[in-house]
């Protein structure tokens, strides 16, 4: 394996969450990033442009985001590590590529700078709104990866995550950030570079006449090479058999496209990643992800300095979906409260994992920390109220039927 690069970053800096994503991109190998400037992933493209050129990093600005992610899928099938950058509008435009990216089975990282929406919105104000398209946003039956970051820390952290995911399980891996995490400049620490794991891309080292670009190894992965190396074969986003080619019947159909749910389903422990704090004695516990973890950690700690037994669980990966320790956790609670900064997505996952288990409630986190401090104080007391179990959501307009 290479050397670390010593032109990248060791040590402690004070980085913006776009700032701290661009390092981790080249640390994780990226090499490559495609994309069609948006507010408020502009800082991603300013910060990678800067340190390109020490880095022998290429950037290409595409016409729109349609090409941009096709740029990427063809440079990351040359060997390149490759990345794109987007918000809201530009996402949506992303998503035909995606699922050709999913079906191609090409690894990049697709970072994703949330804004309020639908439409171009506010692009300055952060929101989670886009974290159904990250898992559904394409047609067809697949399954992805998706992170969400809570800080210029994990800004760093979980792009490599990514990076890693995405060239282990060849998938098309997403980052959630948002418009705030993009711009706030925090402390962040890189550790010494030999001690970040770095997944290199899984290659074929075989005769170049046998190679099958669709051949799966034991855990659904086929192995890649590098076009322009000598080997021939072929992809294409139609259904395919081993070899690449088109062939259009139900048993190539399921051969080609339910391995794509496989890899993901049967690794979904080796996945899945999620954090707790004070859930084993918890009476409630709040679900939440991305940046509503500020607000909640701060809200677990004061409620618990009063006595009142309430625990975090916060999402680092949202897809795959923790559902077995949602559903172990709903058991032993008189109820989950989920924080979100939408109208409500993540939620209906969970109410359908408790299954009548526990309440579920929810709260929206607004822009204004005072209001999201009190409204989650509110959901929290609700729940720990509540006689028996109710058969929906629980939302901030029953809370304030009920006096709270």
């Amino acid at each position: 394996m290479n050397e670390p690069d010593k032109t990248l970053l060791s040590g402690k800096y004070l980085l913006s969450g776009a700032e701290a994503c661009v390092e981790g991109a080249f640390i994780a190998g990226c090499r490559f990033l495609a994309g069609y400037p948006i507010v408020p992933a502009l800082n991603i493209y300013h910060h990678y442009l800067k340190r390109a050129k020490d880095l022998g990093a290429t950037y290409i600005q595409m016409e729109d985001e349609i090409s941009a992610l096709a740029a990427v899928l063809g440079a990351s099938w040359s060997g390149k590590k490759s990345m794109t950058a987007t918000a809201g509008p530009g996402s949506s435009l992303m998503m035909e590529h995606f699922g050709l990216g999913v079906m191609l089975e090409t690894p990049c990282v697709i970072v994703n700078v949330q804004h309020i929406g639908p439409g171009p919105g506010m692009p300055t104000a952060p929101f989670q709104g886009d974290v159904m398209q990250s898992r559904w946003g394409s047609h067809g039956d697949y399954e992805t990866i998706v992170l969400a970051p809570s800080s210029a820390q994990e800004m760093f952290n979980f792009t490599i995550k990514a990076f890693n995911f995405s060239e282990h399980y060849r998938v098309p891996v997403v980052v959630l950030s948002d418009a705030y995490l993009a711009d706030e400049k925090e402390e962040v620490i890189v550790p010494a570079l030999e001690k970040i794991e770095i997944e290199p891309r899984r290659y074929y080292d075989g005769p170049k006449e046998k190679y099958l670009p669709y051949k799966r190894e034991a855990d659904f992965v086929p192995l890649m090479v590098d076009t322009g190396k000598g080997y021939k074969f072929h992809v294409t986003g139609l259904t395919h058999d081993e070899r690449g080619y088109p062939v259009m019947n139900e048993e190539c159909q399921e051969f080609n496209v339910h391995p794509l749910v496989w890899k993901i389903r049967k690794n979904a422990d080796k996945i899945i990643n999620f954090t707790e704090v004070k859930t084993d004695d918890a009476d409630v516990i709040v679900i939440t992800y991305g940046l509503g973890y500020r607000t909640c950690l701060s809200v677990v700690e004061q409620l618990r300095a009063e006595g009142i037994r309430v625990g975090l669980l916060k999402l680092n990966v949202i897809w795959p979906f923790p559902e077995k320790r949602i559903y172990e956790t709903a058991k032993k609670v008189k109820g989950i409260v989920v924080m979100e900064m939408n109208c409500g997505q993540v939620v209906y996952e969970v109410e359908r994992i408790a299954g009548g288990a526990t309440n579920v409630l929810f709260t929206l986190q607004s822009i204004n920390k005072a209001d999201t401090t009190r409204n989650l104080i509110s959901a929290i007391n609700h729940a720990l109220k509540i006689n028996g179990v109710k058969d929906k959501i629980i939302g901030l307009n029953d809370l304030m039927s009920a006096g709270d």
